[in-house]
């Protein structure tokens, strides 16, 4: 990621929190929240208009599932920015799911009518098949899995990907050819 909060302070924070220290966390959110909101909004911007969840519930939700999850430990800045991605990937899929079981009846609730939108098919879908098909691969390539969440829902670039993987550019750009092509694939296989 763009080098906003220094990789010293997080890391040095990342450490703290890894050994109970519960104030580092407190720490930790102001330097690094600017990146994790514009990662957020990155992703948000992915999505089909009139999503309801918006960057900073994103941001914040991501945040205390990482803080609350029992086995953390992060390598790093980049492994804790690869872990919020993967959060929020978490997040989104969830969302979805929701919105589609809503769809098709589920979950019956009041709503307020300034709220309410038509049950049509949405980018929710795709975005549960892209999940599907991601774990598919996971279980196939795991490196490959992680690179695809590193670029597509962290927004990594190609060299901060294979930084935060520990692999040469040039294999982080072959595996991403063959991520890409398999996930397609997939895909295209639901239709």
């Amino acid at each position: 990621m763009k080098g906003e909060a220094s990789v010293n302070d997080v890391t040095r924070l990342l450490n703290a929190i890894d050994g109970g220290d519960l104030c580092a966390a407190d720490e930790l959110l102001p330097i690094v929240y600017k990146e994790l909101r514009g990662l957020a909004a990155w992703r948000m911007a992915q999505e089909k208009p009139g999503q309801t969840l918006q960057p900073t519930a994103l941001v914040h939700e991501a945040y205390l599932r990482l803080m609350q999850n029992e086995d953390r430990h992060w390598d790093g800045r980049n492994h804790f920015f690869a872990a919020a991605a993967e959060a929020m990937r978490r997040i989104l899929v969830e969302s979805a799911r929701r919105k589609a079981s809503q769809k098709r009846g589920g979950d019956f609730s009041r709503v307020d009518w300034t709220e309410m939108q038509l049950a049509v098919e949405t980018e929710s879908d795709q975005l549960l098949a892209l999940n599907d098909a991601l774990t598919r691969l996971e279980e196939r390539d795991k490196t490959a899995a992680e690179l695809v969440n590193l670029r597509f829902f962290a927004g990594f670039s190609s060299k901060e990907a294979a930084d935060a993987l520990g692999l040469p550019e040039r294999t982080a750009t072959r595996l991403w050819a063959y991520a890409r092509a398999w996930l397609l694939k997939e895909l295209r296989s639901l239709e």
